[in-house]
Formats: C-alpha cells, sequence, structure tokens
C-alpha cells in the first residue's frame, strides 16, 4: 500500500484530533478521567498510524522539537480559555466555549494548509528551506505537527488537572474558614 500524501495525512491526523477536543471540551462538561484520557489516547493512536520514522540528521530534531514547544504554548492558552468551576452538584466542570474552538480550529487548519501548501504551492522553497536548514524531509515536517499535536493535547490535560485541583483546594480552604477548628475556642 502507499504511503498517503502529506495533506492526507495531515487532514486525517489534524481533523481526528479536533473532532475528538472539541466533542468533548466545548460547553459545559465535567471534568472526568475519560475526558482527559480519551484525547490522549486519540493522539497516541495518531501518533502509532502517522509517525512513521524519527529522523535524526541535520536539524531534524531540533525542528521537531519546535513543533513540541508550539503545542505547549498553544495547550496553555487553549487551557487558559477553559475556565473551571464548581457545579451545584459538587462536580467540577469547565466551559469551553468560541475562544478555545478557535485555538484548536486555527491551529488544526494551519497544519492542513500547510501541508497542502508544501504539496502544491511552495515546494520549491520548502526545498530549499530545508536544505539550507539540515532538515531531511517530509516525515520530519509530518512528525513535528504530530508531536505538536500530542504536546497540545497533553498540556491542555495538564491544565485540566491543575485547574481541577485549584478547585477543590480553594473549596477546602474556604470549608476551612467556614468552620473553625474546635480546639482554637478552648478555654485554657
Amino acid at each position: 500500500m502507499d504511503q498517503l500524501s502529506q495533506f492526507v495525512t495531515a487532514l486525517i491526523a489534524s481533523g481526528t484530533i479536533l473532532i475528538i477536543i472539541l466533542a468533548t471540551d466545548i460547553g459545559h462538561r465535567q471534568i472526568t478521567t475519560m475526558r482527559m484520557v480519551r484525547s490522549v489516547i486519540a493522539v497516541a493512536v495518531v501518533i502509532a498510524i502517522f509517525v512513521h520514522s524519527f529522523p535524526t540528521l541535520g536539524n531534524d530534531v531540533s525542528f521537531q522539537f519546535v513543533g513540541v514547544g508550539v503545542g505547549v504554548i498553544a495547550g496553555l492558552i487553549a487551557g487558559a480559555l477553559l475556565p473551571a468551576y464548581r457545579h451545584e452538584s459538587g462536580q467540577i466542570y469547565t466551559i469551553g466555549g468560541i475562544g478555545y474552538a478557535l485555538v484548536w480550529v486555527v491551529l488544526s487548519s494551519g497544519r492542513v494548509i500547510f501541508a497542502y501548501g508544501a504539496e502544491h504551492w511552495f515546494t520549491e522553497d520548502l526545498i530549499r528551506f530545508s536544505i539550507d536548514y539540515k532538515i531531511s524531509g517530509p516525515d520530519t515536517y509530518a512528525n513535528a505537527f504530530v508531536f505538536m499535536s500530542l504536546a497540545m493535547v497533553l498540556t491542555r490535560t495538564a491544565v485540566l488537572l491543575t485547574k481541577m485541583r485549584k478547585v477543590r483546594a480553594a473549596e477546602a480552604a474556604q470549608n476551612e474558614i467556614a468552620q473553625p477548628r474546635s480546639n482554637s475556642g478552648a478555654a485554657l
């Protein structure tokens, strides 16, 4: 079987991750273990399917780490746009709105547009860039984008865990203030 084009690979990988993230996070959603794990599993599957090699020549590793760095930054931005609160039921929820969705849509679309452009619009320029900066080829670019997705999802998951802990800690502190210690008012 022939390997999929870079564009088709980007389209499938980005589309899959985007659909899962938006379905999981848009609107008022309870923070659950399954919610956090589901998107990480999706990215792991995408990596297993689409990462065929790990190029290490020239600046390949550095370029792939750039993808990870961009993913972490984008994940932090997305996470900042996902406020958390304790629902009257006692469960912790987040609110995913248009800003949150736009971060994911813009990055996913950017990956797909880059892949299409690499095949149709700026192939020669990309080859020249790759030679000048010692990047060995399409696998390095594809990996950088997949690793960016993984880093973004993992960062978003870390942000969700942090928000969940902060909401719980704030509630514990509030309960501590509301219920003074039994020994603090005892007479000597």
